[in-house]
């Protein structure tokens, strides 16, 4: 390490506050870092996996683990920026899927599986369950092929194979008692057939990596030997499948830091085991446990608000978040009679503060329970022309037409891919009906062949189908094989564009003129815009070619989030779920009802209480410095319109933290029907909100006239007259602008003619290196 970097290194860490600085500078053994909302704990991991780097530990022995791409695209961002963008890219560091999908990939012959297995989506695998119980004739209305999913899901995370399922006589009495006694059947066609096509689920990721690190010593000591170093972030929602293939990792060298918040538990619908981070201490020795409390987020009385609520669980961690921010302005508590007057309230506040405070869209959350809640909240936003954008909505790529595609491209890198084959194989219509690929199941079945390797020798087995559906069949393979021979020369984009064409599939939405046909002809040519911009920008990169099993591998393991640019000055509406790890200056939590917030399907036990006020806790520390609590007196459920109450969670914040913008009308007496001499006397002191007369509603709420004011920031708009770098006029130190990653410093220039490279660090990305012949280059002056 020069004087230069040891410099730069302690003024890295000298920015730290003195809690931050101490698991920073740990170097070796297991240590858990209880990290409070908004304490800056990615900042410790970055600088954490920096120190390492300095401390002499080579980046390909450090793994991080994230729970999103998005998190470890923007640590890996952070980390080039100190030690350079070339070592950054040696480090392991992506989510648990996408990592444990690279050693697959590397170590699947050993399990069976080939190199290029496909990764089913839960779409494919809803479908090939619905397959399975179509075939095995068994009632769809009780073998809901959602539900079985989420059965065999859970299964997966629980480590529980079907060998061990039927060696479980519980398991096997427990679905027979719910009317599923062929469950285990399901659920071993389902292993065989994802196995016979080539193909892993999500939870397989985990569930075969936890095989492989069981079944192979030698791969266990390979990774453990290339591991030494580990990092977890979000400890408390990993799972008890991850939970074991980090212990199994980390077991050789026990240098292990693990960062959570076990007040931000909110995941154990998908399995996340809080006990994982509760328990750490028991399960290493000679742990090391450090406590960020200082929150830098929020306002003073949003966080004290939050230590009221998340302190009524009894199962935690102990630890008092703290922040030296201003106390900022009251929690807002607002009741409406309905959620359409709710929706209004949310609406008009959010069109007031942008025309008198000139706040900007993007400034804005509004977060609840449950999606069906965002009707009402959009039908507001609409009459107020606010835009907005839903997460967690039907993304792009699940799209039809955009799937029809994606699973022409995945069949040609995977013919055995049976899903991909069953939706494409008669799309557009080529006479392949579900007769011919029932017998085809069939036979694949009976063979022990994937249904592509039935159709390519379909002239050796007796199917008793016609001459002529034998050669439809036939040309299908050799249009397939045809796509897999352009495969090894061309990129993703151009085979892309051939697919379509070739298989019909744009001349056949051409024949829908509708409005809803034109949609889905943009869709496609959007996904080409999309699949181009890729393979360009992977051919600028030394080392990649853009391949079309490049851009599958990218799609198949992003997510709406992690595709957001934020570059669009929108409202954000979405669950609480999903806004975990997010911040906006002000947040709506709306619906804050009871049996809606906490849900009446979350109530049954205490943990699942305890689950719905952590949830609570993350919704409300999402807030920066204004927060509001917003509920309906009545909303409409199932058609009907029903009488709510305020959520207990509004009770359980103190008096002090709260501002109530609707209190209790005075004036509002109920008028009983019957004696209330038969209930004795009640005691109300502890009633605080009350129903109020229903009347006019206030002005705030009328929809008026007031012009839509359309406040926006303005960009600014320059010229340049750079030159053209066509012939690499280039040298060392020129300022460049490139088209996709912006302005940036040539630092090295290699090669020589179509070879050439060009190093540069880029003001936002950090250093890349560039192939000169693909990448676009203007010189500033």
């Amino acid at each position: 390490m020069t004087f230069l970097d040891k410099v730069m290194m302690e003024n890295y860490i000298n920015q730290l506050n003195e809690a931050q600085r101490a698991p920073v500078l740990q170097k070796d053994g297991p240590m858990i870092v209880i990290a409070g909302a908004g304490s800056g704990k990615t900042r410790v991991l970055t600088l954490r996996i920096a120190y390492l780097m300095h401390q002499g530990v080579d980046a390909f022995n450090i793994l991080s683990l994230t729970f999103t791409n998005k998190a470890a695209r923007e640590m890996k961002s952070r980390i080039a920026q100190i030690v350079g963008n070339s070592e950054a890219k040696n480090l392991w560091m992506g989510t648990f899927h996408s990592v444990f999908a690279k050693i697959l990939r590397a170590e699947a012959d050993k399990l069976g599986y080939p190199s290029n297995f496909t990764i089913y989506d839960s779409q494919d695998s809803a479908r090939l369950i619905s397959q399975i119980i179509k075939e095995m004739q068994l009632d769809r209305d009780v073998y809901k092929p959602k539900q079985v999913l989420s059965r065999i899901s859970n299964f997966k995370n629980s480590l529980i194979t079907v060998k061990a399922y039927f060696e479980n006589p519980e398991l096997q009495e427990a679905d027979a008692m719910s009317k599923k006694p062929r469950m285990g059947e399901i659920y071993q066609n389902y292993v065989e057939r994802c196995f016979k096509s080539g193909a892993m689920d999500f939870d397989d990721l985990l569930l075969k990596t936890n095989e492989l690190l069981t079944r192979f010593p030698e791969v266990l000591m390979k990774y453990q030997d290339r591991f030494r170093y580990i990092l977890v972030d979000e400890y408390q929602d990993t799972n008890h499948s991850q939970y074991l293939i980090v212990r199994a990792l980390s077991d050789r060298f026990q240098n292990i830091c693990v960062v959570g918040d076990d007040a931000q538990s909110i995941y154990a619908f998908r399995g996340a085991n809080i006990n994982n981070i509760l328990n750490f201490q028991k399960d290493y020795e000679n742990v090391q446990t450090y406590r960020l409390e200082q929150n830098y987020r929020s306002t003073k009385n949003i966080v004290e608000a939050a230590n009221t609520i998340i302190d009524k669980n009894k199962v935690k961690l102990d630890k008092v978040v703290w922040t030296a921010n201003d106390f900022g302005p009251k929690i807002k508590v607002h009741r409406s009679l309905t959620d359409g007057e709710e929706g209004r309230f949310v609406a008009s506040t959010i069109f007031e503060e942008k025309m008198y405070n000139q706040k900007m869209n993007s400034e804005f959350a509004i977060l609840y329970r449950t999606n069906a809640q965002s009707r009402a909240m959009e039908d507001a936003l609409r009459k107020r022309d606010i835009p907005y954008r839903i997460y967690g909505g039907l993304s792009f790529y699940q799209r039809k037409e955009i799937k029809d595609v994606l699973y022409y491209l995945r069949l040609i890198i995977n013919p055995k891919d049976e899903e991909a084959l069953v939706r494409v194989i008669n799309y557009p219509a080529r006479g392949i009906g579900n007769t011919t690929l029932d017998k085809l199941t069939i036979a694949a079945n009976h063979y022990k062949r994937s249904i592509f390797e039935i159709m390519e020798h379909i002239d050796k087995i007796d199917l008793k189908i016609t001459a002529g559906t034998r050669n439809k069949l036939t040309d299908f393979v050799t249009m397939i094989r045809s796509f897999q021979v352009l495969d090894q020369t061309q990129d993703a984009y151009q085979m892309t564009e051939h697919v379509t064409k070739k298989t019909g599939l744009v001349q056949e939405l051409r024949k829908d003129a509708s409005p809803e046909g034109i949609a889905r002809m943009e869709n496609i040519e959007e996904l080409l815009n999309g699949i181009k911009d890729f393979t360009e920008g992977q051919q600028q990169v030394d080392g990649a070619r853009g391949a079309l099993s490049e851009f599958l591998e990218d799609v198949a393991l992003a997510t709406d989030l992690d595709n957001d640019t934020g570059d669009d000055d929108r409202v954000a509406l979405m669950t609480i779920h999903l806004a975990k790890g997010l911040e906006f200056p002000t947040v709506f939590c709306v619906g804050m009802e009871e049996d809606l917030f906490p849900s009446a399907m979350s109530m049954n036990t205490r943990s699942e209480l305890e689950e719905e006020r952590r949830l609570f806790y993350v919704a409300l520390t999402r807030a920066e410095h204004q927060a509001y609590l917003t509920y309906a007196q009545s909303r409409y459920r199932w058609g009907k319109l029903v009488d709510s109450e305020p959520s207990r969670f509004i009770e359980e914040i103190d008096d002090q933290y709260l501002e109530y913008l609707t209190p209790p009308d005075s004036n509002y007496k109920y008028k009983p029907q019957i004696n209330s001499d038969i209930f004795g006397d009640v005691d109300k002191s502890k009633l605080r909100l009350q129903k109020p007369v229903a009347g006019t509603p206030p002005a705030y709420l009328k929809d008026n006239a007031t012009p839509n004011l359309n406040i926006r920031k303005l960009k600014a708009v320059t010229t340049s007259g750079g030159n053209s770098t066509s012939d690499y006029g280039l040298s060392v130190g020129q300022i460049v602008m490139h088209e996709r990653f912006g302005k940036g410093e040539i630092l090295n220039l290699e090669g020589a003619g179509a070879d050439k490279k060009a190093e540069i660090r880029f003001t936002v990305g950090g250093i890349k290196k560039l192939l000169l012949r693909f990448a676009k280059l203007e010189v500033l002056p």
